[in-house]
């Protein structure tokens, strides 16, 4: 580990931490990840990173996480430096530059996917990623429009385990679900429908993709015909949903233990 010391925290080798918000990414496909226990996480993957910012503090702390990653560049600063560069108070004493991952092809996915259907929410995405990593459910499937997984919000929330996934991009619901049908999987809808079944009722097969629908508007008619099933969690009557990321992780529980 070589510590470069910082001492223009306005140089133009450290904008990256600036200017790498929440779903901006540059020509590298960098992202910018923050505090101590997204970025050790982070560590332990086979991702590229790049540099570190980070106080003396934490490279102490975490020298033998360190020790045989000689390429990346640890730049010192001082909590007070960091907070002056991002331009607001941080909780943290550590960010980290890195690469994000190539995006997988729909063969490459493994045997359950969480797909998404137009959620607006980082939080959201990284709360959603940070069950599935949690569950055992190895690919995630986005829409082009919707914040990226390594976004730096989902990303903090995912607590870094979204770099234990695969996951893919799409541009087109219907036709990518008609891939995956293709290729073997059976393609359930979280949505209350009058035909919908009962979450206790389901027996999903091996192969299986859960599709989760916006937070305002659910999953539309358009996509839950060419699904093939659609399920519900039974709730009490009078609460009409449960937050996406919370209903992902109960369906997620239930599919991974009841598979075919």
């Amino acid at each position: 580990m070589r510590l470069v010391e910082i001492n223009d925290i306005n140089s133009d080798e450290l904008q990256i931490y600036h200017q790498m918000r929440d779903n901006i990414f540059d020509e590298q496909n960098s992202f910018v990840a923050d505090s101590p226990k997204v970025v050790n996480i982070l560590l332990e993957s086979d991702l590229v990173v790049k540099s570190i910012l980070a106080t003396q503090e934490y490279y102490e702390k975490h020298v033998d996480l360190l020790k045989n990653r000689d390429n990346i560049v640890c730049y010192k600063a001082t909590k007070e430096q960091m907070q002056n560069l991002v331009g607001h108070k941080i909780h943290h004493n550590c960010m980290l530059h890195g690469i994000r991952p190539k995006e997988c092809s729909l063969d490459q996915l493994g045997n359950n996917i969480v797909m998404l259907d137009n959620i607006t929410s980082s939080e959201n995405v990284g709360s959603i990623a940070r069950s599935m990593a949690g569950l055992g459910v190895s690919s995630y499937l986005l829409p082009k429009q919707s914040p990226h997984p390594y976004g730096r919000r989902a990303l903090r929330v995912s607590m870094g385990y979204v770099s234990r996934l695969k996951y893919s991009i799409y541009t087109d619901i219907i036709r990518t679900i008609k891939e995956l049908q293709d290729n073997g999987y059976k393609v359930y809808a979280a949505e209350l429908s009058e035909d919908s079944i009962p979450l206790k009722n389901v027996k999903p097969d091996h192969k299986w993709v859960l599709v989760m629908g916006s937070e305002g508007h659910g999953i539309s008619k358009e996509v839950l015909d060419v699904c093939d099933e659609v399920v519900n969690i039974e709730m009490q009557e009078d609460v009409k949903s449960f937050n996406v990321s919370v209903a992902a992780s109960i369906l997620m529980y239930e599919f991974v233990n009841s598979a075919g």
